[in-house]
C-alpha cells in the first residue's frame, strides 16, 4: 500500500470499466486522483455529469483523495485546463492514464466521415492533447531542477495490433497510440518521463460490443474473473510508481497473463545476395514465413489454433 504516496495522477475514461479502476487503484495506492469523465455513451453521444463525481466519492469514501474533471481530452484547450487542474489542486502532476474512448464500428465500405472523425478525435487526439501539455510541464519542471519522475500510460488495443472487422478507425487509432507512446518514450528520458502502453482484454461496455466478446468467459465457480477490469488496472499502478524501470514497452494483459509484446519484430526475413528479388522470387521466398491476421489475433487473445 501506499506505493503512489505523493504522487499525483490524471485518468481520462474514468467514470466506468477499466479507467474507474484505475482511478481506484491508484487512489489505493496513495496517488490524488483527477477522475476526468464526460460521461458519453459507448459511441460518444449524450452525457452523464455525475460518472466522474460517483467514482471520486468512491475513492474518497475510502479514504482516498480525488476530484472530478468534465474536460473534453480531445480538445487542446480543454486538455490543457486538465493539466492545469492537477498542478492547482494537488501542487503537480506525475501520473497521465490516457484511457477514454468511444466505438463507431462499421465496415470500411459503408463508414462515413464523421465515425472515422469520431473515433480517430477521442482515442488518438484524446491521447495526444494530454501527453503534449503534460510533457510541456514536465519539461519546465525538469529545465527548473524538480523532475518529477513521471509516467504516461497509454491504451491501445488488439485491435489496433492484429486488426478486427469492422473497427478500421477505431484499430488505426489504436495502433496510432502505439506510435505516440513510443516517441514520447524517446522524448522523454532526459526530463525523466517514461511512456508506456497497455491492451487490455477485460470485460467492458465496449467489448460487449466487439466481435469475438464471447471469448470472454464468465467468472468461475470461486467468483474469479479472468477478464476483470481490475488485472489492468493492477499493471497501470505498477507503471505509475516513480521508480518502474519499464519504458517504451507495450504489454497486452489479460486476466493473470502479462505479456510483453516486440513491435516491431522481424519474425521472417530473405535475402537475395546475387540478384534484385522478381515478383516469382518472392513468391518462393516469403510464402513460408508469413502469418494470417486472424492467427495472429487469435494468439493475442489467448486462443488455440
Amino acid at each position: 500500500m501506499n506505493r503512489l504516496e505523493g504522487r499525483t495522477a490524471i485518468v481520462t475514461g474514468a467514470g466506468r470499466g477499466i479507467g474507474r479502476e484505475h482511478a481506484r487503484a491508484l487512489a489505493s495506492e496513495g496517488a490524488a486522483v483527477i477522475v476526468n469523465d464526460l460521461g458519453t455513451e459507448v459511441d460518444g453521444n449524450g452525457t452523464e455529469s455525475k460518472l466522474a463525481d460517483r467514482v471520486c466519492e468512491e475513492i474518497c469514501s475510502s479514504g482516498g483523495n480525488a476530484i472530478p474533471s468534465r474536460h473534453d481530452v480531445s480538445d487542446w484547450h480543454q486538455a490543457s485546463q486538465l493539466i492545469d487542474l492537477a498542478i492547482s489542486s494537488f501542487g503537480g502532476l506525475d501520473i497521465l492514464v490516457n484511457n477514454a474512448g468511444i466505438l463507431r464500428d462499421r465496415a470500411f465500405f459503408n463508414m462515413s466521415e464523421d465515425e472515422w472523425d469520431a473515433v480517430i478525435t477521442v482515442h488518438l487526439k484524446g491521447h495526444a492533447a494530454p501527453s503534449r501539455h503534460a510533457m510541456a510541464y514536465w519539461r519546465t519542471e525538469s529545465k527548473a531542477g524538480r523532475s518529477r519522475l513521471a509516467s504516461v500510460i497509454h491504451t491501445t488495443s488488439s485491435s489496433g495490433l492484429c486488426g478486427n472487422f469492422g473497427q478500421v478507425n477505431y484499430g488505426a487509432a489504436k495502433m496510432g497510440i502505439v506510435g505516440l507512446s513510443k516517441v514520447l518514450s524517446i522524448e522523454g528520458i532526459k526530463y525523466g518521463v517514461r511512456s508506456n502502453v497497455i491492451s487490455p482484454s477485460a470485460r467492458t461496455r465496449m467489448t460487449d460490443q466487439q466481435a469475438g466478446a464471447e471469448i470472454l468467459g464468465e467468472p468461475d465457480e470461486t467468483g474469479y474473473d479472468p477478464y476483470g477490469a481490475k488485472h489492468i488496472a493492477i499493471v497501470a499502478a505498477w507503471l505509475a510508481e516513480a521508480n518502474c524501470p519499464a519504458n517504451n514497452q507495450v504489454f497486452h494483459v489479460s486476466g493473470r497473463r502479462i505479456s510483453v509484446l516486440e513491435i516491431p519484430r522481424i519474425s521472417y526475413e530473405v535475402r537475395s545476395e546475387l540478384a534484385d528479388w522478381t515478383p516469382e522470387g518472392l513468391s518462393e521466398a516469403l510464402i513460408d514465413g508469413l502469418v494470417s491476421p486472424l492467427g495472429a489475433y487469435e494468439l493475442i487473445l489467448g486462443r488455440e489454433f
